[in-house]
């Protein structure tokens, strides 16, 4: 039984994802571990060749622009990794998630576990959201509590939209022209948390992350317009709550780097419509109202 990790990435240092962390966590139980590597111009390229280990394999992309529209071209990126891996299963970690090596051990037996198992198609796991600071996380309605990022490799897995998740196709022609819908993954729930840094930048760098960001979304004139119709800030959002755990020892380095002060201010909190009610309701009752799932959870 062998594991691959798979990832792409572009401009990683510009954009403020800790790349190489993401790497690095979960490298040790990899057999490989495929890179597409963007067409970037701020030394991502170079910094992931100086982590000099045999185990990764870089794949040289140029980022179709046109693939803007729901972020479709970082579903295609995630494909052109994964199109890449040999091994039995696939770990997809994106490049602001990183694994707590706590976890390791446990994954990798689980997957052991259910290796034999075809019914067990692939493995999905928690998310942190971290936002603001790496001492607070998002905890609302409006983030993924959930996610595929292990499956069995060579069963016709697909990125599904934006790479949020996977599905299976019955062909990659059915993929790509859209005639297929695919099939949602039958998976197992690991007590594995995923930590998402996402959210985690300076207060003067935030806006130009939030640029950055939604240029794989948009077309250039909307962009503009929408970004000059709101004033992104950190504060801008709906809740966040102080982070008590420990972080991945990969991530120390930059916790320690942390050189600005971020709490939540409820006062400045920016709620979508009907959350905030919804988010009460949830928080009493324990569950998320409407919940969607990209796969199907095996009891």
């Amino acid at each position: 039984m062998k594991i691959a990790g798979f990832t792409y990435v572009r401009n990683g240092f510009d954009y403020g994802v800790p790349f190489l962390e993401s790497i690095q966590s979960v490298l040790p139980i990899c057999d490989e571990f495929i890179v597409a590597v963007g067409d970037s111009n701020d030394g991502t390229r170079e910094a992931i060749v100086a982590l000099n280990d045999p185990k990764i394999k870089i794949i040289d992309t140029i980022w179709d622009m046109q693939l803007r529209v729901g972020g479709k071209v970082f579903a295609q990126q995630a494909n052109i990794a994964l199109d890449q891996i040999t091994a039995d299963w696939a770990f997809h970690i994106q490049s602001d998630e990183v694994m707590h090596e706590k976890d390791l051990a446990y994954i990798q037996a689980q997957i052991a576990l259910h290796n034999h198992d075809k019914k067990v198609e692939g493995f999905i796991m928690p998310f942190i959201h971290f936002w603001g600071g790496y001492d607070h996380i998002r905890n609302t309605r409006r983030v993924h509590n959930f996610e595929i990022r292990i499956f069995r490799n060579h069963i016709g897995v697909r990125s599904y939209r934006d790479s949020q998740g996977f599905r299976k196709y019955k062909s990659f022609e059915g993929y790509e022209n859209g005639t297929e819908k695919g099939e949602k993954l039958h998976v197992k729930k690991l007590d594995a948390t995923v930590y998402h840094y996402t959210g985690i930048r300076s207060p003067d760098a935030y806006a130009k992350k939030v640029a950055m960001f939604q240029s794989y979304y948009t077309e250039p004139d909307t962009l503009a317009k929408k970004l000059a119709s709101h004033n992104y800030q950190m504060h801008s959002v709906d809740r966040t709550i102080p982070f008590t755990g420990t972080h991945p020892s990969v991530m120390h380095s930059k916790v320690a780097a942390q050189n600005w002060e971020y709490s939540y201010q409820k006062e400045l909190s920016v709620w979508h419509k009907n959350d905030k009610f919804l988010q009460m309701v949830e928080d009493l009752i324990g569950f998320k109202i409407g919940e969607y799932r990209n796969y199907k959870l095996i009891k």
